[in-house]
């Protein structure tokens, strides 16, 4: 070995790698189960290397009361099963790209020294948002990305006997937190300058969530941003003022805004940084330096199905991603596919999950001149049976291209069978598949799992049928309402107790015989509760000679729209 500590004589590669977690701690396993002469290394400035930072909400909300539950794995144990020297409290503070060297600080000793590599792994994470507001260092006010901060927030609670808790922000962590301090008794407020909670979502699925945290007696502040934070009487409680003129009063404050990459490192070396905001590396997790890699929350990675640059900050890709430069640095010419960010939440008893792309994210594309043309359904369904007992709801939305039927996205809410329905569909992504292949797919089923028509395929059956013409759809936001005969098939009661305005109501099962009442020069629109009446009817007109269109999930997602239009007033 070289006096600067890199590969000598010896034929031993010397790999250091910057920060632990999901996708440095995978990266270094990995290494070791390829390799065992290479000299790993484990540069980790926080006292933990692997945790579990999923599950920090749940350790705040005493779901998980032991906090040992949540070491994923400590220094001993990389050092005892895979000979891993894993280096807690040393902060990497710079990389020398011409010698090959980086400069560590030990954070307990003070000591300043330098270690030499062949190969560098970049994984420092990501770190949460603080807005420079006034205010924002005030006692009280929290991030959580740590388990010394969900230590601190407990403390906190527990202290202080907090009573009433303010949430900046509606993504991931601002609904679990939400969830979990209700569940401790706390009376919680989710402040988000957007107009809806969850913003990866399109906005007609987020609607079931703002309803249900309603239900559970979260307060929402939609559309307005956090303007500054002061000291209250006494000190013992925080004021918080938004853009719009409102003020909140909080026991403490939980700043769930998102986090941005850590790249202050890779900035200083020169490392080629893309435009939003990450370190940009190739489809081998390398960098702009060939000696480099980069992977986790700190790069940017190709969207699977657009092609365009994000960052992902989800664990399941920064482990795959360190696995994969792994496969590289030791000369396996592997690649990563890119990513279509499946994520999953619960809230309270509510399953929110979504893989690839969104509406809102295409009709972005296209403004930027990148026109993808697709088509979407939505589907109202029970997650099994509704025979067997405790069948639940749940609502699917399904995107899909116009040009050939492929996937690009889905997005469900409801109860149980959620992640099942998601996790198939993400597969199906993976592999290019098509609409028409999720109306064929084989899926487990019994009366407790699921239906002999899965909600699968029922999803790519609807969206099938469209394509191929058999049972056109239109979307309540963008259907020539004023032009069109809108037509009700739901029963006369059900048309009492709410429908669209100038809907004309002739239930499915008296269509045949009144075909004479409909103008057979005017398009049909039709619509029932979820869609299924519908569409019978739908195919009823069209075998007819009548021009009709199905609304696509019904008098359910006219309730959707009509609350998004209002929220926006």
């Amino acid at each position: 070995m070289n006096d600067n500590g890199k590969q000598g004589d010896s034929g031993k590669p010397r790999i250091l790698i910057i920060g632990g977690v999901a996708g440095g701690a995978s990266c270094a396993t990995r290494l070791r189960r390829l390799s065992e002469s290479a000299e790993i290394t484990i540069f980790e400035r926080g006292p933990y290397v692997s945790f579990a930072n999923c599950g920090l909400p749940y350790y705040v909300g005493d779901v998980i009361a032991d906090e040992k539950k949540l070491l994923v794995a400590t220094p001993g144990l990389f050092r005892k099963r895979f000979n891993i020297d894993v280096r807690t409290q040393n902060e990497v503070l710079s990389i020398d790209r011409h010698s090959q060297e980086i400069t560590i600080k030990n954070r307990k000793t003070g000591a300043v020294y330098n270690e030499g590599y062949d190969a560098l792994v970049f994984s420092p994470g990501s770190s949460p948002i603080r807005p420079p507001l006034p205010g924002i260092e005030l006692p009280g006010i929290f991030t959580l990305r740590t388990i010394p901060d969900s230590r601190q927030i407990r403390e906190w609670i527990a202290q202080r006997g907090v009573e009433r808790a303010l949430i900046v922000g509606g993504g991931f962590i601002g609904l679990e937190m939400a969830e979990n301090l209700v569940k401790r008794g706390v009376s919680v407020t989710i402040v988000e300058m957007l107009s809806q909670v969850m913003p990866t979502l399109d906005a007609d699925m987020a609607v079931p969530i703002h309803n249900h945290l309603i239900a559970n007696g979260v307060t929402l502040a939609l559309g307005d941003a956090v303007s500054s934070f002061t000291e209250g009487p006494g000190g013992n409680i925080i004021e918080v003022a938004t853009k719009s003129g409102h003020k909140y009063t909080a026991d403490m404050v939980i700043l769930a805004i998102g986090v941005r990459p850590e790249i202050g490192l890779a900035r200083e070396a020169g490392l080629e940084i893309g435009e939003r905001g990450g370190v940009r590396v190739d489809e081998h997790m390398r960098t702009s330096d060939q000696h480099i890699w980069a992977v986790g929350d700190a790069v940017e990675v190709q969207d699977f199905i657009t092609g365009s640059w994000i960052n992902v900050p989800l664990a399941g890709p920064a482990n795959r991603e360190g696995r994969i430069a792994a496969d590289n640095i030791l000369g396996r010419k592997v690649k990563f596919r890119g990513v279509q960010a499946t994520a999953i939440c619960q809230v309270f008893d509510m399953t929110i999950a979504s893989t690839g792309t969104s509406e809102k994210v295409l009709k972005r594309s296209l403004k930027s001149g990148q026109s993808i043309p697709y088509e979407k359904v939505f589907l109202h369904t029970r997650h099994h049976v509704e025979y067997y007992p405790n069948s639940t709801p749940m609502t699917i939305k399904l995107i899909f291209s116009t040009t050939d039927g492929r996937i690009l996205g889905a997005q469900a809410v409801g109860g149980e069978g959620v992640d099942k329905r998601i996790d198939v569909i993400s597969m199906a992504i993976q592999r290019n598949s098509t609409v028409f292949d999720l109306e064929q797919c084989e899926l487990c089923y019994a009366p407790q799992f699921g239906a002999a028509k899965d909600p699968v395929n029922i999803a790519g059956m609807i969206a099938a049928n469209a394509l191929r013409g058999d049972a056109p759809v239109a979307h309540w936001e963008n259907a020539d309402l004023d032009g069109s005969i809108i037509l009700d098939v739901r029963e006369p009661g059900e048309f009492d107790t709410g429908h669209v305005p100038r809907a004309i109501n002739i239930p499915l099962g008296e269509l045949r015989g009144r075909l004479g009442e409909l103008d057979r020069n005017r398009q049909v629109l039709v619509y029932c509760a979820v869609g299924q009446r519908s569409y019978y009817a739908s195919r009823l007109l069209l075998q007819h000679g009548i021009q009709a269109k199905n609304i696509s999930g019904g008098f359910s997602c006219y309730a959707v729209w009509k609350q998004i239009q209002s929220d926006s007033h």
